[in-house]
């Protein structure tokens, strides 16, 4: 297996991954071993990689948008064939005997285990991925589209639920990335009002582009009041912009898995008048399934700008700079043959 490691974090600039070769991965009993055929490369990896997130282990394969083909399986591994596309994603195992996961709600178990950061990931081109957190992929779409879906989409939809956007509502997007793009075509087909409120003019246009009703910079001010919104970019300053944003009612989700701090808040300014203030932690599969069948409902399209296995680090550092229109996704450097 060849591909690259977290063994330095720090700043891009600094070069914290670096190429590894290692065996062949070994399934488990319930594991699918998977060629990747493209991996997206989510800000998550960005933090993993300059250290925002601490290390769970040494050396970590990072990459959670996994899209590729089954090689083999694990001896009591049933639910996929060999030749089969799969999707491996952010969440990775969970308990399932807590109270979190009897209750549905799976994302909170406090022994959750993730792709990338407790466990080699798909920035390579080979990986395990549980089979009972695979999900099913259609054969014949772009691979390189579908990997956004598995976690910017993903945790997108789950904090696009968590905002509590109502019917016909208005919604604020704060930052506009990979989850933000794919979030903003689901609210929309469902009948959304979109601003986009975010620093970079590239993202601006494609915003427009897409269907959304304005795009101003991160700090402006909406065109109207809203009813819900949700801040992808990992600034805490806008926390109390987002939530000045807000009409009586309104609800702020807050989608990332990393936040800078968050100024002091004036509670009759910001939070008065029943506004509510919500984090998004990680996903449910449950919540990947009815994404997936959401965006084959819709149609839904990813902007994707491609880079080669070898050029990981550009890819991160443009992530790190906004220089990515839409989702970055890493591709094989020599793909392998159906």
């Amino acid at each position: 297996m060849s591909g690259w490691a977290v063994t330095r974090p720090g700043p891009i600039a600094s070069g914290p991954l670096a190429r590894v070769s290692r065996a062949v991965p070994e399934p488990g009993p319930r594991d699918l071993v998977v060629r990747v055929e493209a991996c997206g490369v989510c800000r998550t990896d960005l933090h993993l990689a300059e250290g925002d997130l601490p290390p769970h282990r040494p050396a970590t394969v990072p990459g959670h948008e996994i899209v590729g083909r089954v090689i083999a399986t694990g001896d009591s591994a049933s639910r996929f064939g060999l030749g089969d596309r799969v999707g491996g994603a952010w969440l990775r195992g969970t308990c399932g005997v807590c109270r979190y996961c009897r209750m549905g709600r799976e994302n909170l178990c406090p022994w959750s285990q993730y792709t990338g950061w407790d466990a080699d990931g798909g920035f390579a081109d080979l990986t395990l991925v549980p089979e009972e957190y695979a999900y099913a992929l259609p054969e014949e779409a772009d691979p390189a589209e579908l990997a956004p879906l598995l976690c910017a989409g993903i945790v997108g939809f789950r904090a696009l639920r968590r905002s509590a956007l109502p019917p016909g509502g208005r919604l604020g997007i704060y930052g506009y990335g990979a989850s933000a793009h794919l979030i903003a075509q689901v609210a929309l087909a469902e009948g959304a009002t979109v601003h986009v409120l975010t620093r970079s003019a590239a993202a601006r246009r494609l915003a427009l582009e897409l269907g959304a009703s304005s795009a101003r910079d991160g700090y402006d001010e909406p065109p109207e009041a809203l009813d819900s919104a949700i801040l992808f970019a990992p600034v805490g300053d806008l926390v109390p912009v987002a939530l000045a944003a807000l009409d009586r009612g309104g609800t702020l989700a807050v989608a990332g898995i990393h936040l800078t701090d968050i100024p002091a808040l004036t509670y009759h300014q910001r939070l008065f008048q029943e506004r509510e203030l919500r984090s998004v932690t990680s996903n449910t599969r449950q919540d990947g399934r009815d994404f997936l069948a959401t965006a084959a409902r819709i149609g839904l399209r990813p902007t994707v700008t491609r880079y080669p296995l070898s050029r990981v680090d550009e890819a991160l550092a443009d992530l790190a700079g906004d220089r990515v229109n839409g989702a970055a996704v890493l591709i094989p450097d020599h793909p392998p043959a159906r």
